[in-house]
């Protein structure tokens, strides 16, 4: 008869991924306990400060909605979002293609290709006071202006996952596809794109996230107008209710609930997607 073999438990590794839930889940505690407690309830004892809320109301959510004009903004932070996303598929789906499969047989394009990275390492504050002159002066200082930011921000970490994941996929497909006749057009759009589909969504994904929770873009570009978008309106609590602690984590469950929801559905996708698209 076979022994059984002993599974002994790594413990260094348990402790690590123990005090890593810990770390990330005490914030998030914290955040829902004072999100429904009642100023009165705020002491400055730990005790106390961890301590469930005597009476769960939903009053400081509705206030924080008010505060923060929050069907507005979440409007807002949706609309750029969503064609943030969508144009990001399109162009850097197609800019990633274009470059990967000629990095070999062309240098130009493999200058092309390293140009683009780089921009990664570029820190934004050196942008930041150049492009709020310069979207000032075209006059896209609104939603249009920080939109074409973000495709230009995030298409250097797009496009390298991209010509990742491209060599993934046989180049025998498309020499197939081209003796049968067919255009370099079609056969991105009826083979490659479809075959992209994990890469797609972890790109999407990635950058939704980021774009859902930057702050900076939208303050410099539309801060003084009335187009918020969701992170730019939790800095109204850092001057009306510089203390209302519980306005404040309410306001901020709030605008984590839907990147959270979208997240929690592709995370699998995201795992694969990185995975595959890894330069090897």
């Amino acid at each position: 008869m076979k022994e059984k073999v002993s599974e002994r438990v790594n413990w260094p590794v348990t402790i690590l991924l123990i005090l890593g839930c810990v770390t990330i889940f005490f914030p998030l505690y914290m955040a829902v306990i004072i999100a429904f407690k009642q100023p009165s309830e705020m002491t400055n004892d730990v005790a106390g400060a961890l301590a469930f809320p005597s009476h769960w109301s939903l009053s400081n959510f509705a206030q924080a909605m008010e505060v923060t004009d929050f069907w507005h903004s979440l409007g807002n932070s949706l609309l750029i979002t969503v064609i943030t996303v969508v144009l990001a598929l399109l162009i850097h789906g197609i800019a990633g293609y274009a470059i990967g499969r000629s990095m070999g047989e062309s240098k130009g394009y493999k200058l092309v290709y390293y140009y683009i990275v780089s921009g990664m390492f570029v820190p934004f504050a050196i942008l930041m006071m150049p492009l709020v002159k310069q979207t000032a002066q075209m006059g896209i200082a609104n939603r249009v202006g920080v939109v074409i930011l973000y495709l230009v921000f995030y298409m250097p970490i797009n496009l390298l996952l991209y010509t990742g994941y491209l060599k993934n996929i046989p180049m025998a497909l498309e020499e197939a596809a081209n003796v049968d006749g067919a255009t370099t057009w079609y056969m991105y759009w009826q083979i490659i794109f479809p075959m992209m589909k994990p890469m797609h969504a972890t790109v999407a994904v990635l950058t939704a996230l980021a774009v859902w929770n930057d702050v900076m873009t939208p303050l410099v570009i539309m801060g003084g107008t009335e187009m918020n978008t969701l992170p730019l309106a939790q800095l109204n609590f850092q001057t009306q209710f510089g203390t209302n602690y519980n306005l404040a984590f309410a306001s901020y469950l709030l605008a984590l609930l839907p990147i959270l929801i979208f997240y929690l559905i592709c995370q699998k996708q995201i795992i694969g997607g990185v995975a595959s698209g890894a330069v090897k």
